[in-house]
């Protein structure tokens, strides 16, 4: 059973929401919360698998609620829910550590697709929001990986394991394991074979 701390300052919208997620076997919505304040109170009582927090909201914004939870409550996942599609808005919350970014207007059909996947020790981002991250991060290649990550990438696209590589640049296995995490984090990309379609898709792999 995944359970979610829903957080939004509309009680209709929580309400519905909750509602929804609740008829999904697997998904038990425990507590619910008006504002970061409130969430935070509550984290002290109960430690939910995943948090769906809106960002504007009084008292103690979403923003400000993420920071202190990845700080007091590392093992909870976050999902911020918003209606906010601007840029700065979703690359600071990513930045911040939150596993997901849905905007409000997804179906329930997606939103429970990212519940799973974000328990699971993935990231979601819906649809319009991967956009903006993927334009994030090929504006200047350069200035997200670094010479000998780029390198690394190509080399794992052509279906090179951390071994191979290791012997091919003349380092330790446990050296390219760190290059290839650094590499997935500043992507925002989870598994080898995103990293393979990364490098194809923007031609890192010639």
């Amino acid at each position: 059973m995944i359970k979610i701390i829903l957080v939004d300052d509309h009680p209709l919208f929580r309400e519905g929401i909750a509602s929804r997620l609740n008829m999904h076997e697997g998904i038990d919505v425990v507590a619910e919360a008006e504002n970061g304040k409130q969430l935070l109170e509550k984290l002290e009582r109960c430690t939910p698998d995943v948090v769906m927090m809106d960002i504007s909201m009084p008292e103690i914004n979403g923003m400000d609620a993420l920071e202190i939870v990845k700080e007091k409550f590392p093992g909870v996942r976050v999902i911020m829910l918003s209606m906010h599609d601007d840029k700065e808005y979703i690359v600071s919350v990513i930045r911040s550590g939150a596993e997901g970014y849905l905007l409000k207007d997804i179906s329930g059909e997606e939103m429970i697709a990212a519940i799973h996947k974000v328990h699971s020790g993935g990231k979601y981002f819906s649809g319009e929001v991967a956009e903006i991250l993927v334009q994030e991060n090929t504006a200047d290649k350069g200035d997200i990986l670094t010479t000998r990550e780029q390198l690394i990438l190509r080399l794992i696209s052509h279906g090179n394991n951390d071994k191979s590589i290791a012997s091919q640049l003349d380092i330790s296995a446990r050296t390219v394991e760190t290059h290839k995490r650094n590499i997935k984090q500043k992507l925002l990309i989870d598994t080898t074979s995103g990293l393979v379609r990364y490098a194809i898709e923007h031609r890192l792999d010639q």
